[in-house]
């Protein structure tokens, strides 16, 4: 399975009516429905907000919906074709504007999926891999050589903070984590150490 890097979002615009396509990285179906009800306040004027998502590891847990559309030309053709892309974690949303010529089911139909192709095509993602949480802190002459150990490993959403010394956090993978721990450790002659959570 494949998790989503960033939002994304894409356009296409059928017979004038326009179909705005937007993905989005959530961690659960809490966090999908939160989103959409934000989509559906921003896009109040549109006609339809449709939606599906995926969540799990698996991709498990799946929903969607055609908001007024006529029942099965919506959500099920965008659901196919995100259950297609291997991605998990993702809720993609749909807004149509309706602009004056009917598309008949088949047309809907391949709007809403074409919509969500579009969309997918342009989204980053990456393997899924289990990550851990980290942080400890660092005396400033020791964070230089610190630093470089990073190249090591795969770590990301890095922030740091300086004050009377360095405070570190990030995600790391499960993996790497001990092992990441014990460097740091190493490095600093036991004065950082590190704090992994889930």
């Amino acid at each position: 399975m494949k998790v989503l890097c960033e939002s994304a979002s894409s356009t296409l615009v059928i017979k004038n009516s326009r179909f705005i396509a937007e993905a989005f990285v959530v961690k659960n179906q809490a966090e999908a429905r939160e989103k959409l009800h934000e989509q559906k306040v921003r896009y109040s004027d549109a006609t339809h907000v449709c939606h599906c998502f995926a969540v799990g590891k698996n991709a498990e847990t799946c929903g969607m919906s055609d908001d007024g559309e006529p029942s099965g030309t919506a959500g099920r053709p965008m659901l196919d074709v995100l259950k297609g892309s291997g991605i998990t974690n993702i809720l993609i949303t749909v807004t149509r504007y309706f602009g004056g010529t009917l598309l008949g089911t088949g047309g809907l139909v391949r709007a809403y999926g074409d919509s969500v192709k579009e969309v997918l095509a342009v989204c980053r993602s990456e393997e899924l891999v289990e990550k851990s949480h980290f942080s400890f802190s660092s005396d400033y002459g020791i964070y230089e050589a610190i630093k470089r150990v990073f190249q090591n490993y795969h770590i990301s959403s890095l922030s740091e903070n300086y004050g009377s010394g360095v405070d570190v956090s990030g995600e790391i993978w499960k993996s790497e984590s001990e092992d990441f721990s014990e460097q740091i450790k190493n490095l600093s002659r036991g004065k950082s150490s590190v704090v992994i959570s889930e």
